[in-house]
């Protein structure tokens, strides 16, 4: 296969020590000591020397999460068990790179609106009781952009609810990502109709206890964006009849190298085994179709008006435009207190480049048989010969 733009920097980057630091936080920070301790017992505590003290701290971590987490119930138990969610939740779906990101950050514009944010996904059990203290103190070691590409980064700034849902000590093919030269792991959980009934009903018992105490600290609608809910499409519908899904795509050629790059990225800075890459190009395709045959069996079900589909293209094109029609699609409210916080984040993305790639007509082919479907569907010309 062709070496794909971006990930030969992030290689680079890599060996220059860059993301070697132990003590910088990873995703893995906010788990208690047993679950961390069940992940490494999985792995064969596989660990590669040079990161034996990145595995030594995040383990070390685990009781003061377990002290926070107590601290927590005290103050809060009854108010987050007692909590009934403002609305049913809007869910950003797609598949990784697709621009998911764009559209949280437009979406939490919207003063009706809250959202997870960095510092509650790495501590779910106990943002609410820890806040204020850990969010100034950790503001110093956190990356200032993201290690796949140069959006910022910031404890307050909108997160992906799926690494909540690992420091929860559930099941996760995000969990992956800590051991990745061992074979992928926890790929049920992407599909409802695949995953254990005694780890379904902990998913949902423990996510809807994260949603919860995010209602407690702001009770707003929770905005929420995580590519792995694409496929989860009907368990959130069962347990949110309300819910609304906002399906965003992207160009394939474009998608494919991005995401390779992406889970290359995180496996270096969030593993702990230096990674070798091998298989990632079949675990990128995997993934793809673990999320979208899914998606594409369940959303016929989905009650008339809960989902629209947008293209990242039409998006950047037109932020203000697409938007509106969303929230007419979706029927989320006026949308004209929306406007300001999107022209405000319209003009602060001015100047912003994407990575770019260049892929040869053997990967193009490969990526055209694989997903050859979503170009149909979603509109995307082939190019290979």
């Amino acid at each position: 296969m062709a070496e794909l733009g971006g990930l030969k920097s992030v290689q680079q980057t890599h060996k220059t020590g860059a993301r070697a630091k132990p003590w910088m936080p990873r995703f893995w920070s906010g788990m208690h000591f047993a679950p961390w301790v069940r992940l490494l017992a999985r792995n064969r505590f596989r660990v590669s020397p040079s990161r034996w003290a990145m595995a030594t701290i995040i383990a070390s971590l685990g009781p003061m999460n377990a002290l926070y987490h107590a601290l927590q119930r005290g103050l809060y138990g009854r108010r987050i068990d007692a909590a009934e969610l403002a609305d049913d939740p809007v869910f950003v779906i797609g598949h990784w790179r697709s621009g998911t990101t764009m559209l949280h950050e437009l979406l939490v514009r919207d003063p009706r609106h809250t959202y997870p944010n960095t510092f509650d996904v790495f501590a779910p059990t106990h943002f609410l009781a820890s806040g204020w203290i850990l969010r100034p103190t950790l503001a110093v070691l956190m990356p200032k952009k993201r290690p796949m590409d140069n959006v910022p980064t910031g404890w307050d700034r909108p997160q992906e609810d799926e690494f909540a849902l690992c420091n929860l000590g559930l099941r996760s093919p995000y969990l992956t990502i800590a051991f990745p030269n061992n074979p992928p792991i926890d790929l049920e959980m992407l599909d409802p109709q695949s995953m254990p009934p005694d780890d379904r009903a902990r998913w949902q018992e423990r996510f809807l206890g994260f949603l919860k105490a995010i209602t407690v600290r702001d009770p707003k609608r929770i905005v929420l964006k995580s590519p792995p809910h694409t496929g989860r499409i009907a368990l959130l519908t069962e347990m949110f009849p309300r819910a609304r899904f906002i399906h965003i795509t992207r160009d394939p050629y474009t998608l494919f190298p991005s995401t390779v790059n992406m889970w290359s990225a995180l496996m270096l800075d969030h593993g702990v085994q230096i990674p070798r890459f091998e298989g990632m190009e079949q675990f990128v395709f995997e993934m793809f179709e673990r999320i979208y045959q899914p998606f594409e069996r369940d959303r016929p079900a989905l009650p008339s008006g809960s989902l629209v589909d947008v293209r990242y293209e039409d998006l950047v094109a037109d932020p203000m435009g697409q938007m509106e029609r969303i929230y007419g699609e979706l029927d989320l409210g006026d949308f004209e207190p929306v406007r300001p916080g999107v022209q405000q984040y319209i003009d602060s993305q001015r100047g912003y480049k994407t990575n770019r790639y260049e892929i040869d007509d053997a990967l193009k082919r490969e990526i055209e048989r694989r997903w050859g479907f979503y170009f149909d569907r979603y509109g995307y010309e082939r190019e290979a010969r």
